[in-house]
């Protein structure tokens, strides 16, 4: 094990050649794949790249017969797990013909993040991605004795100590890969329910956000697969009295963050309410048995915002009704939704919608 180790950790920075690992996302719109390939030459930007295709069929994307679908390179990391010069590119997915195939959200966000009116407003966002790690073989959390519950929540939240943090070694390698991959992750916590975690990611400008919280998920997933442990993103893993996943969204415009925004973040609050029921459609599968009304959540089927309330849809932060600008966080968005759709439909909503 020590020569294969050896190998892995090869420094092959002398052969001119590097190693890009190619990620997409696969046809259930929550999966990722990915693949390698050499390059040699050197890379400055995605544009650099070649395209290249994957089976369709094999990610239930495409069919048998016209199986080939292509990956057009978007945004460049570098890898944490390789290191050197190599390589993580994100992705987005086209048929032969270059329209985009459903599950590319990605498409849709960039175009909707360049209009002038969006660009000129230089939304900002900060994305709260919480997440399970589960015991690989029982998919019970991780720490939970198998088939039992711990102790009722209290404790866990932001909590230290062998029984009350379970996993930190995880999120700690996590938190350090996204550092040198060039994500901006801007912090980590443990959440309310034991076993559960959030790594935070932002400020970050238009489809950037997308593309950061969607390679900081394969980079959280490749660590757990190391680790033989599973990291679930499900809205409400366990039934009961504990704590759903979500991803809030901390969203800013140039006109919210100048004196008077205060003004213009309630007037995107109450465009927002007037599209709930769309936007509750695109927050992520299975919100609805985590948007109960407890557990810090709204209901579903209620619209409200309030200043500190994590009982709302919307909470608008004590330092931002104070200073009369800044910006407000969509509590709504489950943990297994598509950052390119949240950023974009918000964006859309606040910056392009008339009603």
């Amino acid at each position: 094990m020590s020569l294969i180790q050896d190998l892995i950790n090869l420094d092959i920075s002398d052969s001119k050649k590097i190693i890009a690992e190619y990620i997409w996302i696969g046809g259930s719109g929550m999966d990722l794949r990915s693949k390698a390939r050499t390059i040699d030459k050197p890379i400055s930007g995605p544009a650099d790249l070649p395209k290249w295709n994957y089976d369709g069929s094999s990610t239930g994307q495409a069919p048998g017969e016209d199986s080939e679908v292509i990956l057009y390179p978007q945004a460049i990391f570098k890898d944490p797990f390789r290191r050197g010069n190599n390589i993580l590119v994100m992705c987005d997915a086209y048929t032969p013909a270059g329209e985009a195939i459903p599950t590319n959200k990605r498409c849709e966000a960039a175009a909707i993040f360049s209009k002038p009116e969006v660009e000129a407003e230089v939304p900002w966002y900060g994305i709260e991605q919480e997440y399970t790690l589960l015991q690989k073989d029982v998919a019970w959390p991780l720490g939970w004795p198998v088939g039992g519950y711990p102790g009722p929540q209290g404790p866990y939240y932001c909590g230290i100590g062998a029984d009350k943090a379970f996993g930190r070694n995880i999120v700690d390698a996590h938190y350090k890969a996204c550092l040198y991959a060039g994500i901006n992750i801007s912090g980590i916590n443990g959440e309310v329910m034991p076993g559960q975690w959030e790594f935070q990611v932002g400020p970050s400008v238009g489809i950037s956000a997308g593309d950061e919280v969607w390679v900081a998920r394969y980079i959280l997933e490749r660590i757990t697969e190391l680790a033989g442990v599973v990291v679930s993103f499900d809205p409400k893993p366990i039934k009961g009295d504990w704590n759903g996943a979500g991803a809030h969204t901390n969203y800013s415009t140039k006109s919210m963050r100048e004196e008077g925004g205060y003004e213009v973040i309630k007037q995107a609050i109450e465009k927002l309410g007037l599209r709930h029921k769309e936007h509750i459609a695109a927050y992520g599968e299975g919100n609805e048995r985590r948007l109960t009304g407890k557990h810090e959540t709204a209901d579903i089927n209620t619209f409200k915002w309030g200043v500190a309330n994590r009982g709302a849809s919307i909470r608008v932060g004590r330092d931002t009704e104070k200073e009369g600008k800044g910006y407000f966080e969509d509590r709504r968005p489950a943990s297994n939704m598509d950052p390119y759709t949240v950023t974009s439909m918000i964006a859309y909503t606040t910056l392009l919608w008339k009603h």
